[in-house]
């Protein structure tokens, strides 16, 4: 049996850990020389690599000095914790990335947390020491602090660390001293990571911790295998997570080598696998024995913050762009999704085209609607709401620590922003010329103020935030102050009618874009909605009108991405999402039906 080792990647959001990964894939030959294969390479689905972010995690092997090195790259944001949570069950140990000039971040703790919990060893990696003003001794000292307010053990503690640039290929156990190559890294995971716990002797174990699915062979099971060993074609037993037990049989093995997978015979205690053939299972049911089956302890996964209404398309252009739009597919989907997705949650209504989802974040949901309209779905969205729990008969929400980081100069505008917003200030540290502020706030006042802030400091906040814990209500938070421009008629919007109706407010559509009634066309510049005619024409007679014509001129239309819509929107409104298309409406699209309905 070769010697193995199993760690997970774990960092905040953007601090390299996708970039590591390449590198180590590289310098452990993976590639041919004249193989060309880009960078991000595990960042293989669209919406990963135009967002720059990891949203499920991936496995990858690779040999160095004789032996095999599991690699999982996590996400980093919170919202997708779910998915950290159950991948670290498979590592022994965990490589803790930070950046040399931002040091640990909202994120870094919440996924720190999660793997000091599960007794996990974790290494160090001062990343990005190419920056400027960056302090890599000062991020090594904040890590420690970090490590022992979470409560990590002296062993914990006692951690290795190795300070370097992931991008620029060099790590090195001094900052200042820059070698070849990411050597130094992998000779750390060799000498501190230690080799898994195996346990040959007694029946086989296995926690299913990640699946995947293939259109030849169906779902596949993914997990550490920590006990005894596991054959083709044999048969076993699945323990249920309410502990019921099923039996089954294994069609396939395989193990993970280099970025794809290779069909074995037998697996043996410590090696991370994937089971094809198992039926009815889920994440959190174990693998063992036929005879006397004994389950391990199911993952634990954290309760979903927010919630919104997913509905079935039924404005004026329904069926338009997408080829799935009835109750039934989007039903179909939503509970496809749970089951890979453990932080999900799905109601139904008591109308049968109406779904109330739960999850981690408007980020998490965010990313299932952006998914489900690149496969061609169509429905509607309504306003995020967060999950109001009672708690020893107190109402409780849930509150979260922020961090921004942004220019001096602005700071002022940003603690007045998250002050009338129920946050409070933590802390306040200067890093060169930029500030980095914490706060504690409640999730409602996350809530679009990431538009909002990014106007107030033309571009340059960056924000992080991460769920902390449940807290008595804070009290009346300002909503969006500006009403809605709505149209009154269905047709195309016309250059002439936007120019003359520009002082108006701000507008949403372009000329000459189809509109339909009820249909949210911009931004009002006083509190109430008002319905506007945009289809309007000029009427050309023979008669001479006194005035010359001018030329219109038209402000570019604001275009929304999908999270900055779903954060725009008032009560009684509805982000349309179609494969083409993202579209503001009323609920009800008469003005009729608007007065007799009024959401108060």
């Amino acid at each position: 049996m070769t010697a193995i080792r199993n760690i997970a990647i774990i960092a905040h959001v953007d601090h390299g850990k996708t970039t590591l990964v390449d590198k180590i894939m590289y310098h452990c030959e993976l590639f041919r020389d004249n193989q060309s294969t880009g960078d991000l390479i595990l960042d293989n689905n669209d919406l990963e690599r135009e967002r720059g972010i990891t949203i499920t995690s991936k496995n990858v092997s690779v040999v160095y000095k004789d032996t095999k090195i599991n690699i999982i790259d996590t996400p980093g944001h919170a919202d997708f914790g779910g998915e950290v949570e159950r991948v670290l069950n498979m590592a022994d140990g965990v490589l803790l990335l930070v950046d040399a000039f931002e040091g640990p971040m909202p994120q870094t703790r919440f996924v720190l947390q999660k793997a000091i919990d599960l007794g996990l060893k974790p290494c160090v990696v001062v990343n990005k020491v190419d920056k400027e003003n960056c302090t890599p001794e000062e991020v090594h000292e904040k890590v420690f602090d970090l490590m022992f307010e979470l409560g990590a053990e002296e062993w914990q503690l006692d951690f290795p660390t190795v300070y370097g640039s992931a991008k620029n290929n060099w790590m090195s156990d001094d900052w200042r001293n820059e070698t070849e190559n990411i050597e130094p890294l992998l000779d750390m995971v060799m000498e501190h990571i230690p080799a898994p716990k195996v346990d040959l002797e007694g029946s086989p174990q296995m926690l299913i911790t990640s699946l995947d699915f293939s259109s030849f062979t169906g779902r596949i099971a993914i997990g550490r295998l920590q006990r005894g060993t596991l054959k083709e074609g044999q048969q076993v037993s699945l323990v249920k997570r309410d502990g019921s037990i099923k039996k089954t049989r294994i069609k396939e093995l395989h193990t993970f080598e280099g970025l794809g997978r290779r069909k074995i015979e037998e697996v043996q205690a410590g090696d991370i696998c994937a089971i094809v053939g198992l039926e009815g299972f889920e994440i959190g049911d174990t693998v063992a024995d036929l005879e006397n089956p004994e389950g391990l302890k199911t993952i634990a996964i954290d309760e979903p913050t927010m919630s919104m209404l997913f509905t079935i398309n039924d404005s004026p252009f329904f069926g338009k762009d997408g080829k799935f739009v009835t109750s039934r597919h989007i039903k179909e989907r939503l509970y496809k999704e749970l089951e890979k997705n453990l932080a999900l949650r799905v109601q139904e209504t008591d109308s049968a085209d109406k779904f109330m989802v739960f999850g981690r974040g408007v980020l998490h949901l965010s990313v299932l609607i952006e998914t489900m309209r690149r496969e061609g779905y169509e429905l509607q969205i309504g306003q995020p709401q967060v999950i109001i729990k009672e708690i020893d008969g107190v109402k409780c929400e849930p509150i979260e620590e922020l961090t921004i980081d942004l220019p001096e100069d602005v700071s002022g505008k940003a603690v007045e922003m998250v002050t009338m917003r129920k946050g409070e200030m933590l802390s306040m540290e200067s890093k060169g010329e930029r500030m980095n502020i914490q706060f504690l706030i409640p999730s409602r006042g996350i809530i679009g103020l990431r538009n909002q802030l990014l106007t107030a400091t033309a571009g340059e906040a960056i924000m992080a935030h991460r769920y902390k814990e449940y807290q008595p209500l804070k009290g009346g938070i300002p909503e969006r102050q500006n009403g809605s421009l709505v149209s009154m008629e269905k047709g195309k919007a016309i250059p002439y009618s936007i120019d003359k109706l520009q002082d108006r407010g701000k507008f949403f559509v372009d000329p000459g874009e189809d509109i339909y009634e009820g249909q949210v066309i911009g931004e009002n510049s006083r509190q109430d909605d008002m319905a506007v005619n945009i289809t309007k024409t000029k009427k050309l007679s023979n008669v001479r009108s006194s005035g010359a014509d001018d030329k219109a001129k038209i402000v570019p239309a604001i275009k929304f991405s999908l999270e900055e819509a779903l954060e725009y929107i008032q009560k009684d409104e509805y982000v349309e999402v179609t494969p083409q298309h993202l579209r503001l409406r009323k609920i009800y699209l008469t003005e009729n039906e608007r007065k007799r309905n009024k959401i108060v």
